[in-house]
């Protein structure tokens, strides 16, 4: 069967295009000797990965931890989030699969339940100039399985949603595609297994085992004006 053809590509962040569970389960282990509770292995980080920073540090902190100690956790985060990025890294492929797509003119786009502040840093750090637009979370911008965040990217890349796919590794993603109305595909290399996926929204439309195979997928080369091999706006 012949793939369908998109000309924008939106993507979640944490588990498709980076691997950042070392530096996440690094920061919240230091979180946690901070306000003096155990620490979690990389194990039990990943497993609470992919419903935004508040809820990873709520389930890693113990039951039953007091409101105050959970908030100062919070603030312990968001004060030193940028400082850690030095073992977080694209999955191999990704850049290749990102250039090839600006070659084409696809518009690229992240969607993330990271904090907007950690999308901005993290994306400019390990992966500058290769997206268009992103956005994470903010009061603006709720956590994905909510569509707000792919709509609004959709607005700010000029896309249509026919003409657009989301690629991310959880069930939240494929329900967040879904309920913008666009073509869900998961990855096999990220942080869930797409077999597992199930539930009302939650089965992807693709699944693909590596980042090269995402092209099949993409529209064909577009005349681009300005030779700099993007249709969307540089950052």
């Amino acid at each position: 069967m012949t793939a369908r053809a998109f000309d924008t590509f939106i993507f979640d962040l944490d588990g498709t295009l980076l691997d950042t569970l070392p530096d996440l389960t690094l920061l919240a282990n230091r979180i946690l000797r901070d306000v003096g509770c155990p620490e979690r292995t990389q194990a039990e980080i990943l497993s609470f990965v992919g419903n935004g920073v508040r809820r990873l540090m709520y389930q890693a902190l113990p039951e039953g931890t007091p409101e105050d100690t959970a908030e100062r956790a919070m603030q312990i985060w968001n004060d030193h989030f940028q400082e850690y990025y030095e073992h977080t890294f694209p999955y191999p492929g990704i850049e290749d699969m990102l250039r090839e797509l600006r070659l084409r003119g696809v518009r690229i786009g992240v969607v993330s339940n990271k904090l907007q502040a950690g999308v901005d840093q993290i994306v400019s750090v390990k992966l500058p100039g290769m997206v268009d637009d992103m956005l994470g979370e903010s009061p603006m911008v709720p956590r994905k399985p909510d569509p707000t965040g792919v709509n609004m990217m959709m607005q700010a890349l000029g896309a249509a949603p026919d003409r657009t796919v989301y690629v991310g590794d959880s069930e939240g993603d494929m329900r967040a595609a879904h309920n913008a109305g666009l073509f869900a595909i998961a990855v096999a290399w990220g942080y869930n297994d797409p077999a597992g996926f199930a539930g009302e929204g939650a089965l992807p439309d693709a699944v693909v085992e590596a980042p090269e195979e995402l092209l099949a997928f993409a529209a064909a080369a577009q005349a681009d004006p300005d030779m700099d091999g993007a249709i969307g706006a540089d950052l």
